[in-house]
């Protein structure tokens, strides 16, 4: 990595840590733009809701059916319900949903932001008294903060559905029994840091598609590239949380034993 590469990234750090604190300044102080902010989670959660549906079931079908053979081979096909369970609340549901929705949702605002950049819609606010940082981008990563985990809970929930429908495909298992199985095994530390680290990917995610927007240049082409880069940063960030938010869950593990 050249010297100028790493001047760029440090660069893009520091305006992406200096933006966020400007958004969470906006979202702690008064007025509020509530109507904007419903507007937004209308927008995002009703768009993405079918494409996370559609993931959601596939995954856990997916899943259960690469698995079952696995299970069957070491006599253990009564846990199959446990696996998939601990794996999807803990770790694949959330990480799988964020990443669809840095993909659509950070693009979008990305997208957005940077056209109304460089048509100097977001000048014309400034000039007109209206504060873009509050109505336009703080309601944004607030709406995709209170989304994620919403989005989440759907993902998960037809995950399981996929996974009782793959474990009937080969076997007969009650829908009793499969609740039982699936649920037994979760915790309050299961749950409880899946939950909290889907706001975290919510608010990156909202964070960095409005910063890269915000902070497009000049030409159609500066939106194209705001655009790209608010997904891939956007994933990373999700990949480097998510393995805070485990280690912690680790250590806090380790404590309690």
């Amino acid at each position: 990595m050249s010297n100028g590469q790493e001047t760029n990234i440090l660069s893009d750090l520091s305006g992406l840590a200096k933006f966020t604190v400007k958004v969470v300044k906006e979202l702690t102080k008064p007025p509020f733009e509530h109507r904007e902010l419903m507007r937004q989670c209308y927008i995002l959660g009703y768009t993405t809701l079918p494409l996370i549906l559609v993931t959601g079931f596939i995954l856990g079908l997916v899943m259960t059916l690469q698995s079952r053979p696995i299970m069957v081979s070491f006599g253990a096909e009564s846990l199959l319900p446990s696996m998939i369970s601990v794996s999807i609340v803990r770790e694949i549901g959330p990480v799988v949903t964020a990443l669809i929705c840095a993909g659509k949702i950070g693009s979008g605002i990305g997208a957005e932001l940077g056209s109304m950049k460089v048509t100097e819609q977001i000048d014309a606010m400034e000039v007109s008294g209206t504060n873009p940082m509050k109505y336009l981008v703080a309601t944004r990563v607030l709406a995709t903060t209170l989304m994620l985990p919403i989005l989440v809970f759907f993902a998960d929930a037809v995950a399981f559905a996929g996974s009782y429908i793959a474990v009937n495909l080969a076997g007969d298992i009650s829908l009793h029994l499969f609740i039982n199985g699936a649920f037994a095994p979760l915790h309050y530390y299961d749950v409880i840091p899946a939950t909290i680290k889907t706001f975290i990917f919510g608010f990156s995610i909202g964070a960095i598609g409005s910063y890269k927007g915000y902070t497009a240049g000049f030409g159609t082409e500066s939106v194209g590239r705001a655009s790209n880069a608010a997904v891939v940063i956007s994933s990373v960030a999700i990949f480097v949380i998510d393995l805070l938010v485990v280690e912690i869950q680790h250590s806090l593990e380790i404590l309690q034993f």
